[in-house]
């Protein structure tokens, strides 16, 4: 099964990219929220995927949302993928709200050191790992690079949020976990703690993020708690910090889980999934990435195909504009930027990145003549098709330049396309892209028609 790590392209407006979630700019009021599967543990991300995590956390945060919107009104507009959510564009408020029900986790550990207070709350002596508290408690932290515990006072005195907001997003919260707690003990399922997110639009309180996922939450089985309260088996992340915190080095923890814990967080991620919502979540055979692809060009957020014209200069804008009116009558996505290879090359590094990691086929057309660098260099740092189409003036610069732009350096397989429509027909075929090799086919076809007509004429004449 594959894993989706990000999600890149030139069409799409990257606003944010998260611990887990990617976010895009759709309009003023809409982003897209795009559910990946790595995985976050102590502050930072993991190398290893998880293949299938972000599709349950969107689903089972959607799941969630419907079920806790008469407590407070939430971002979600509609899931459009199991991996993406169009939500309302809200202001954050930086603070994670954590609401605890057992002493555990860290919690735990900070308490068998001797700290008996969890950001200012006070909690009793002599209690046990996995015990739980009389009730619940919220243990507020920042969201900074490295979250911190905060009290109330501090989150007043630190203007994270006035103390009306304060006092209203602690309320739901409490509100928000009991009906967790609720609905989860009907399932056989310990809601042991978990955290919630707010976000402004206007001045009306919202939720945010993520609610009851096993990112956001540690999750017990009743029945396996009831049995042996201090060696519950976790399912949730829990497992994968208690293998971390297992292997350190050098007090460093592994950036990378051996097949074996991928496989089994896997397992319990689609357990914890089922239990809840009571359905299966189908993994299906070939490209996720494909698929989200075809699910955002069927739903006009994107366009199947792009193609990148990079100038070496202002001037060249024109003579790019030829090749991208041709371009757009296929209904291909047209990037079109400024690039010198000699004056800010530096730059070609930053677009390899976008273009080698679109979800979506890419080709590059490189326009720059005299001393042309610029198709090289990108064909250098670039995994899709590039072709220079040089801006020639006159037969006299053509036959002085070109060739700065035909005699590539090795292993620059950027081809050369002087007429700028062709260079957008090459371009284009080079996507092989189904419907537009179709419209190609119908082009041909009606080529040879005229062409068969014309030589018939011609023969009548004579």
């Amino acid at each position: 099964m594959e894993s989706i790590k990000k999600v890149v392209s030139p069409q799409l407006n990257k606003i944010h990219a998260g611990k887990v979630r990617d976010s895009f700019r759709i309009n003023d009021k809409t982003r897209m929220i795009v559910a990946t599967d790595r995985l976050s543990s102590f502050d930072s991300v993991l190398e290893t995927l998880i293949p299938g995590k972000g599709a349950i956390l969107n689903s089972l945060a959607t799941f969630w949302f419907e079920k806790t919107k008469d407590i407070i009104d939430n971002h979600l507009i509609e899931s459009i993928h199991p991996n993406i959510s169009l939500v309302k564009e809200a202001k954050p408020i930086k603070l994670e709200m954590i609401v605890r029900a057992y002493i555990t986790g860290s919690a735990w550990r900070k308490y068998q050191k001797g700290g008996r207070e969890l950001s200012g709350q006070k909690v009793p002596d002599n209690l046990e790992k996995n015990q739980s508290f009389p009730t619940p408690i919220v243990t507020p932290t920042t969201k900074e690079k490295s979250d911190r515990e905060i009290t109330e006072k501090e989150i007043i005195a630190e203007k994270w949020a006035t103390k009306k907001r304060y006092e209203q997003m602690k309320k739901i919260s409490l509100k928000l976990f009991e009906r967790g707690q609720k609905l989860l003990s009907e399932k056989g399922i310990i809601l042991v703690d978990t955290k919630y997110e707010f976000g402004l639009i206007g001045n009306k309180l919202i939720l945010i993020d993520e609610i009851h996922t096993p990112d956001s939450s540690r999750f017990w089985s009743a029945e396996n708690y009831k049995k042996n309260p201090s060696k519950v088996e976790q399912i949730d992340k829990e497992f994968v910090r208690n293998y971390l915190m297992a292997n350190k080095i050098d007090g460093q923890y592994p950036t990378k889980l051996p097949a074996r814990i991928v496989k089994e967080t896997q397992r319990r991620y689609n357990n914890i999934f089922e239990m809840i919502t009571g359905k299966k979540l189908k993994n299906k055979n070939g490209s996720a990435v494909e698929r989200m692809k075809n699910d955002l060009v069927k739903q006009k957020y994107m366009k199947d195909g792009f193609i990148a014209i990079i100038m070496g200069s202002k001037s060249d804008l024109p003579f790019c504009k030829k090749i991208r009116e041709k371009i757009e009558k296929y209904d291909v996505f047209v990037d079109m930027r400024i690039v010198s290879a000699h004056k800010n090359g530096e730059r070609i590094s930053e677009i390899a990145d976008e273009y080698n990691n679109s979800i979506e086929p890419g080709a590059v057309i490189a326009v720059a003549g005299r001393s042309n660098g610029l198709g090289g260099a990108l064909s250098a740092n670039l995994n899709i098709p590039v072709f220079n189409c040089p801006p020639f003036k006159d037969k006299i610069d053509l036959l002085t330049n070109v060739n700065s732009s035909l005699m590539m350096p090795s292993n620059t397989p950027a081809a050369t396309v002087i007429d700028p429509k062709n260079a957008a027909l090459i371009s284009l075929r080079s996507l092989n892209i189904r419907r537009i090799k179709c419209k190609f086919s119908k082009e041909i076809v009606k080529m040879k028609k005229g062409l068969k007509e014309n030589d018939e004429k011609i023969r009548r004449q004579k």
